[in-house]
């Protein structure tokens, strides 16, 4: 090649070069980003058919992660295989096996475990207790009137459920099973009182009141006690933490964290008359070191429960 063509080309090379520089940086407008792989969100399943304890969960993290979309990405919700106590849904998580997500009450070991989700996720309901009961047990509960009564009754939880220790720190007696053995239990007489969630007892004595016909929900008493519940996530976990505790408080400060609220315990506030029950107060010494927010946004004020 001569000098002279040489230097003709060498522009036209510099042209080349710096045209296949600018199409790396930018490049042609059918070439597209790759989308966001979705996010994996593994919730435990329920244990059994009639077990419905947790579709407001379902809903309220299904909501959380919606809301958190165009911030976080796109995500999958799945259930996973059943876990029968919850002792057993913790340890997976701690060691990032199988869920991604627990809920529960918090107790101190709970919080050195894994990473809570500080809002509560049903505003502190679940502490408003109406108990399931053989139906022989009504005439002698309706004379009870305070907590030393109630310690007459022995009372039946889960196995790896908080509340038992709770029960038992204030002189009660209690009977300990899985969940669905609970309610055979009672009718065999192993305990006389199985305190359920308002938001619970309703649909558990619905599903089960054909082939329990002497199933009853106890007509005269609500015990109270604290008791939030959170989300949970594995303790490394901050993104997802973070996410869910974000979408939540947007819900907050829309109105749908109360709409939600309200569409799923409603019917079961009103179905308890709560304004006619006695009231019986007990401690949460699991509580005693926990604070909780004073956010009154995040939590169910007794008041209104006779209001809808």
């Amino acid at each position: 090649m001569t000098p002279e063509l040489s230097c003709r080309l060498a522009p036209a090379r510099r042209r080349l070069v710096l045209g296949a520089a600018a199409a790396l940086a930018c490049p042609a407008p059918w070439v597209h980003a790759q989308p966001r792989k979705p996010l994996r969100v593994v919730y435990p399943a329920p244990l059994s058919a009639l077990d419905t304890r947790s579709d407001d969960l379902v809903a309220l993290l299904r909501a959380a992660l919606e809301r958190s979309e165009p911030s976080h990405g796109p995500f999958e919700l799945l259930p996973s295989a059943p876990v029968e106590t919850l002792a057993r849904q913790i340890a997976l998580l701690e060691r990032g096996e199988l869920l991604s997500v627990v809920w529960a009450s918090p107790t101190a070991l709970l919080e050195r475990q894994l990473r809570p989700v500080r809002v509560p996720t049903r505003r502190g309901l679940l502490g408003f207790r109406v108990a399931l009961i053989h139906e022989r047990s009504q005439a002698a509960l309706r004379r009870v009137r305070d907590a030393d009564g109630l310690r007459r009754f022995v009372l039946g939880q889960g196995s790896s459920w908080p509340e038992v220790e709770m029960y038992r720190s204030q002189g009660f007696q209690v009977e300990t099973g899985n969940y669905e053995a609970l309610f055979r239990m009672l009718l065999l007489g192993r305990f006389e009182l199985f305190p359920r969630g308002v938001n619970e007892v309703f649909a558990e004595h619905a599903a089960r009141a054909a082939q329990q016909p002497d199933l009853r929900v106890e007509d005269s008493l609500l015990i109270h006690y604290p008791l939030p519940y959170y989300f949970y996530c594995q303790r490394d976990d901050t993104a997802l933490a973070t996410r869910l505790e974000q979408g939540m408080r947007a819900m907050v400060r829309d109105g749908s964290y109360e709409a939600h609220f309200w569409r799923f315990h409603g019917e079961s506030i009103r179905q308890a008359r709560l304004q006619e029950r006695r009231l019986i107060r007990l401690r949460n010494p699991q509580l005693e070191r926990h604070h909780l927010s004073d956010d009154a946004a995040l939590w169910l004020d007794p008041a209104t429960l006779t209001r809808r």
